[in-house]
């Protein structure tokens, strides 16, 4: 349950991203790897990440993130 529930709140985060226009490149488990504008501000994308879907109401979610020229593990 733990595993269907996390990959549903990510669903979701990706859902704001790409409402918000960001591109998606990839995803792995608990991470999405996006192109943006170097404009785009990495608490923007955090914030958006971190935005509680309604049937989860009261969940405390965070989301961190880290801006570079090129995919790294971090």
């Amino acid at each position: 349950m733990v595993q269907a529930i996390s990959c549903d709140l990510m669903c979701h985060a990706m859902q704001q991203l790409e409402v918000a226009g960001c591109r998606i490149v990839m995803h792995i488990h608990d991470e999405v790897v996006i192109e943006a504008l170097k404009r785009k501000e990495v608490g923007e994308v955090s914030r958006l990440m971190g935005i509680v879907p309604s049937w989860a109401e009261g969940l405390m979610l965070n989301a961190d993130g880290y801006e570079t020229e090129f995919y790294m593990k971090s």
